[in-house]
């Protein structure tokens, strides 16, 4: 990444252009924790990239000043990987939707996250297709109703999280559109080497608004909120309550604060976290870092391989495009 600390403020982030996203979306606060937080990143605005697919949210590299690359729906991650490979030197940021990223993109979402790119991959979840007027989404709940879903939608909603987990991600976490902690998470993955996975419960004020109110609301959050911080206990309802492990049933439980049980969070516990990113409503969010276990990276062992094979050899593009099966074109027309 960017050895030398590069001083900013917030609005140098900003690019000069006319942010447009409906009145109220949830898009407009993770753009600005986002432009809050580069600054304490101590990053260059020239060796950042901010790539994105298609969607609400896949306008954002227009607003940030850095450089940024607006592709094609789902096909972000490859990009991002070309991108990272041809100049591992550059800060990659991935802007997705739970549309752009869990269905048309499921794949190359998959294969970022296996190959652990170090990049960040941000995804928008408003569990509802925005840009296209509403239709319900991956991670839509049953009984969504849509243009697409008159009656209700009957398909299991994709879990982005589990997906993440399933699929070999080595750094996992949530956050929320509004709030405080979200640059919190947002530097923590950063700072994680690899393939960095940030679900941002983020409403959509037109097609799904309040979708995520039974966690968020003001009234509720305490006690539907469980911000996990590294070597700390799972605790939650403004520390009277807290999560153990239901030994006999292999899966945790809610008990008292003062319950010998209630477990102190470890990020490198995978198992522990596929039960966090799966609890049921019932149980509070899980939100924060949620698993963390680096690896080498896809990149770095790309650019090592590289070196090993170029070394002692002296590039020699014609001996390249001559090797192999060639031939040459005559300078005769050929006879009818």
């Amino acid at each position: 990444m960017n050895e030398m600390t590069t001083v900013t403020t917030a609005k140098d982030w900003a690019s000069d252009q006319e942010v447009r996203w409906c009145p109220g979306c949830g898009d407009y606060a993770v753009l600005k924790a986002v432009q809050r937080t580069m600054p304490d990143l101590g990053v260059a605005r020239e060796k950042t990239v901010f790539v994105s697919g298609i969607g609400c949210s896949s306008r954002f590299p227009y607003y940030m000043s850095t450089y940024g690359f607006h592709t094609i729906h789902g096909r972000a991650p490859a990009f991002a990987t070309g991108i990272k490979l041809a100049n591992p030197e550059l800060d990659v940021w991935i802007i997705t939707g739970d549309g752009d990223a869990l269905s048309i993109g499921g794949n190359h979402t998959m294969h970022i996250l296996r190959r652990n790119l170090d990049c960040q991959i941000l995804l928008f979840n408003n569990e509802i297709y925005g840009l296209t007027k509403g239709q319900y989404s991956p991670t839509s709940r049953v009984g969504t109703r849509s243009p697409s879903t008159p009656f209700g939608s009957v398909d299991r909603p994709v879990t982005p999280c589990m997906f993440a987990l399933g699929s070999g991600a080595r750094f996992v976490a949530r956050g929320i559109d509004v709030h405080k902690n979200l640059p919190d998470v947002l530097k923590a993955a950063h700072a994680h080497r690899g393939a960095s996975f940030v679900e941002i419960y983020q409403n959509c004020v037109v097609y799904n608004d309040d979708v995520f109110a039974g966690f968020t609301n003001r009234e509720v959050a305490a006690d539907k909120q469980l911000w996990l911080k590294a070597g700390e206990k799972m605790l939650f309802a403004n520390g009277t309550k807290g999560l153990a492990l239901d030994v006999e049933r292999l899966a945790l439980k809610v008990v008292e604060a003062d319950d010998p049980a209630v477990i102190v969070h470890d990020p490198r516990n995978k198992g522990i976290a596929a039960m966090l990113v799966a609890m049921p409503e019932s149980f509070p969010m899980a939100l924060g870092v949620i698993y963390e276990s680096p690896a080498p990276t896809f990149d770095s062992a790309v650019v090592e391989q590289n070196a090993k094979v170029a070394e002692g050899k002296k590039p020699d593009l014609q001996a390249l495009v001559s090797k192999g099966q060639s031939w040459m074109v005559g300078k005769e027309p050929r006879e009818l």
